[in-house]
């Protein structure tokens, strides 16, 4: 029965995180009351393993009890020893999951773009800030437009994480939308996609800024749900469905890398062509009328 199954995967998914959750929390705060730099960077190196056996322990039961429907089609020269960018669409909480679960054994430890609210959450909060996840307050056009100095919090949590890139490998994922798509907000967009909501170019722009020249590629994954579904308890009861996840790779062109995306509006210009052609090549392939 689907919701008993439903049930067994929370106590999975919550013994999993509660079990690797009490080293990370301890690490965590030993982090927090030791702010030295030789310190910092040997109990990081211990968190990302902790945090990768917590996702290398999800994709297990994920494999073996829920035994999803998912196609995931990947480029062949994705490397673990390198930086990359990864873009993508954004449904639900699955889409994590899912992108886990097919990346995480092809590319180093992510580093998420998360809203700052989500640092209360219990036990992650802590975690996602030790592993220096970005986390990036949310506003709207019209707060920017009268403030524009509220633009430069997101850019200093990104300048946090990207200053200690040198560390240890790692993959930035970005949900350019800034958020899951729904139809109500698709409507109060106004968005010229059909299965898209508008994308937001900063924080990639931020990171090209930064670290383009380390990148060694954009990873483009587009998540398509029209033969299965979005939501996160359908996963856990194993209904989810056909997902299709597709990923390619994108060289980075010469003049993305060192531009000033806040200052620069001729280069925030050509960023935001840049994103929204690629949106439009997202939404055609969610159009398709067959899936492969």
């Amino acid at each position: 029965m689907a919701w008993l199954k439903g049930i067994i995967s929370i106590v999975l998914l919550t013994g999993n995180t509660l079990f690797w959750g009490i080293p990370l929390m301890v690490l965590s705060l030993l982090k927090l009351a030791l702010p030295f730099k030789p310190v910092q960077e040997r109990l990081l190196k211990y968190l990302n393993g902790i945090a990768s056996l917590w996702i290398a322990t999800n994709n297990l039961w994920i494999r073996h009890w829920l035994r999803p429907q998912w196609h995931i089609d990947l480029p062949d020269s994705l490397s673990r020893e390198h930086h990359w960018l990864v873009i993508a669409n954004h449904r639900s909480w699955t889409d994590v999951f899912v992108m886990l679960y097919a990346l995480h054994d092809h590319l180093p430890m992510p580093r998420f773009f998360i809203k700052r609210e989500l640092i209360w959450v219990p036990i992650m909060g802590l975690a996602w800030w030790a592993l220096e996840f970005p986390m990036m307050r949310r506003y709207s056009a019209s707060q920017l437009k009268r403030r524009p100095h509220l633009a430069k919090h997101d850019l200093r949590a990104t300048r946090k994480l990207l200053t200690h890139i040198d560390r240890t490998p790692v993959t930035i994922y970005n949900f350019a939308e800034g958020t899951r798509f729904t139809r109500a907000k698709h409507e109060q967009q106004e968005s010229p996609y059909q299965y898209l909501l508008k994308p937001r170019a900063g924080g990639c722009a931020q990171v090209m800024t930064m670290m383009g020249h380390k990148l060694s590629g954009i990873i483009d994954v587009t998540l398509d749900y029209r033969q299965g579904r979005p939501r996160f308890r359908d996963l856990l009861c194993g209904r989810s469905g056909r997902i299709i996840l597709k990923a390619r790779r994108l060289d980075i062109p010469e003049w993305m890398p060192d531009g000033d995306y806040l200052n620069n509006t001729h280069y925030r210009e050509r960023f935001q062509a840049w994103i929204n052609a690629l949106w439009q090549e997202k939404d055609q392939q969610l159009s398709c009328t067959t899936v492969s």
